[in-house]
């Protein structure tokens, strides 16, 4: 055992969220007082599949305080993971799924567990004086990844949606550049493009405001395909950024129609017709990633999209970061690429299991920070090597790649077109 790295206190309390709702915050301390302190906090929009999180319920914070998370990460895994060594996670990570006990970590609640297990993975790293990335990739975590930025989100769309959690959300992915800087500079540039093009055409001031919709400005997506396209080529960035859509499609499926009611359009349409659609959207707009785009029980539907398609298909609700789900979707073809929520499965050793597992069938990785992840999510993505991530292109998670940028050097190295799935041919625009 490293000197130093025995675990001596776990604390815990709720906090406020980036989202706004309560969230778990822990924090794990080691003999030689490193410390690590993570957040997990509930997603907008959430898979039926993913663990359960625990809540107070009654009616104070409209049932979602998590004090009952924040005892149980004192009193029920903290006593459990003292004297236990930071450094040794898969050990630490064991004890917390054995004291739960159940596959949706439904006892102690999956921001108990998340919380203090990500926090043991960073106190691990500090009790030995490296960075999170290092700890987690050791001498090969070397690569920074293909950064997105996010341009316009928003709920209630054409007369649906509205457990959607404002999805669909469209991104911009900045792929073929030299460094992560370089990247990071085209997506902050076309963000402003695509910002100074809504102001034009619908008289918007915000980024990220979905009145092009709610005020009826719009009868279908397509309308901010379009403009997201001119963005592009505006800049000059034809075939060096291109278009992801995290879907949700299964936010807006409504099973006894067996139809998707509102999704990019008023119109119903059955899963037939949004293969259709999609295949009219990859042959004209430069789309290079899709996340969900079907119903997340359909692992079928998703075989043969990502079959038609010739693109990265990434599985968010499909998956939920979960082995077993994920099993079944490489047993069928669904998807290529699997989203990392490092919460959403409990622990860090299960959500690295299923990396793993994902790499070994050939399937990308893409993290996404939606569950409280935050700025760690940039250690994560070079620490396993990821080679892209949702958003991530400014803010303070681009900072976090920055810094890592400078503190590599010359040993730093940007994924570039090999980070997205596909892009081994040039992606064309037409419009």
């Amino acid at each position: 055992m490293p000197a130093g790295s025995t675990i001596v206190a776990v604390t815990a309390r709720q906090i406020f969220s980036d989202r706004g709702h309560p969230g778990v915050e822990a924090t794990v301390t080691t003999q030689n007082g490193a410390k690590g302190t993570a957040v997990v906090t509930a997603g907008i929009s959430v898979g039926e599949h993913e663990v359960e999180f625990a809540y107070d319920g009654g009616k104070k914070w409209n049932g979602r305080g998590v004090q009952k998370a924040v005892d149980n990460a004192i009193n029920i895994i903290g006593p459990k993971v003292i004297g236990l060594d930071a450094t040794r996670q898969m050990e630490v990570d064991e004890a917390i799924i054995k004291l739960d006990g159940t596959p949706t970590k439904s006892k102690l609640g999956g921001n108990a567990t998340g919380s203090v297990s990500a926090a043991v993975l960073q106190a691990g790293a500090a009790s030995l004086g490296i960075p999170l990335y290092q700890h987690i990739g050791g001498v090969n975590a070397t690569t920074l990844p293909v950064p997105g930025v996010i341009s316009i989100t928003g709920s209630g769309r054409y007369g649906s949606g509205k457990r959607s959690g404002g999805k669909p959300s469209h991104s911009f992915m900045c792929y073929d550049f030299d460094t992560f800087s370089d990247a990071s500079y085209a997506a902050w540039t076309v963000s402003n493009e695509f910002t100074r093009l809504l102001k034009v055409k619908f008289d918007l001031e915000t980024r990220n405001n979905w009145g092009v919709v709610s005020a009826g400005l719009v009868k279908h997506d397509r309308e901010l395909w379009d403009l997201k396209t001119e963005a592009i080529k505006n800049l000059g960035y034809e075939d060096k950024v291109g278009i992801q859509i995290d879907v949700a499609a299964g936010t807006y499926y409504e099973k006894k129609k067996k139809r998707y009611v509102g999704l990019f359009s008023a119109e119903e349409k059955s899963t037939d017709d949004m293969m259709r659609l999609y295949e009219e959207m990859v042959a004209n707009y430069p789309i290079v990633i899709l996340e969900d785009p079907l119903d997340e029980n359909d692992y079928e539907g998703h075989a043969e999209l990502t079959k038609r398609l010739g693109i990265e298909i990434v599985g968010d609700d499909l998956f939920t970061t979960n082995p077993d789900r994920l099993q079944q979707g490489l047993e069928t073809g669904a998807a290529n690429t699997m989203l990392l929520k490092v919460y959403q499965i409990g622990t860090i050793t299960e959500a690295f299991e299923a990396v793993q597992m994902a790499y070994s069938a050939g399937y990308g990785v893409m993290p996404c920070d939606s569950r409280g992840e935050g700025y760690h999510i940039a250690d994560y993505c070079v620490g396993l090597n990821t080679l892209h991530l949702r958003e991530g292109g400014t803010g303070p998670v681009a900072n976090r790649f920055l810094a890592i940028e400078a503190e590599l050097g010359p040993r730093a190295k940007f994924a570039g077109r090999s980070g997205i799935k596909g892009l081994d041919k040039p992606q064309v625009v037409k419009k």
